[in-house]
């Protein structure tokens, strides 16, 4: 009985490779002009000048006044549409980062120099109680609900 199956089975299994799909064939790439980047699309490397000022060096610096006293630090930088910076944004008062008033200074105040060491050094002509009377830079989207 088993060969009989078999054997009835065996024309139809011959045949079967004859029922497959032929595969799909891929489409032939076309030809073109070959991928190119103009001088202006290049990217542009920079390295580091020793006058640079790097903003990560500079964001936590503190900031004295001709009195030598300390006032603030440096708790961010805003720039334009430009790209060029549009104040600086100081920390005053608080202890630890709480309770701190941020006030936006523009550039020109803030006057950076370097020290022998390499370190920024940052001064402004101010004391802490104008800058706590300074209106308070608020950072958009985290302005009070009204």
């Amino acid at each position: 009985m088993k060969l009989r199956l078999l054997l009835c089975a065996l024309p139809f299994l011959a045949c079967a490779p004859a029922f497959a799909q032929e595969p799909a064939r891929e489409p032939k790439p076309i030809a073109a002009q070959p991928a190119t980047l103009n001088d202006d699309l290049r990217a542009k490397f920079v390295a580091q000048a020793p006058e640079d000022v790097v903003a990560s060096k500079l964001i936590g610096t503190s900031i004295r006044n001709g009195a030598n006293e300390t006032i603030g630090s440096v708790a961010d930088i805003v720039f334009d549409d430009k790209r060029a910076v549009k104040s600086y944004v100081v920390s005053v008062g608080g202890f630890l980062g709480l309770n701190a008033k941020y006030v936006a200074v523009a550039p020109e105040t803030l006057k950076l120099t370097r020290k022998e060491s390499g370190a920024l050094d940052a001064i402004i002509e101010t004391d802490k109680d104008q800058l706590r009377a300074a209106p308070e830079y608020v950072y958009l989207g985290s302005e009070p609900k009204k």
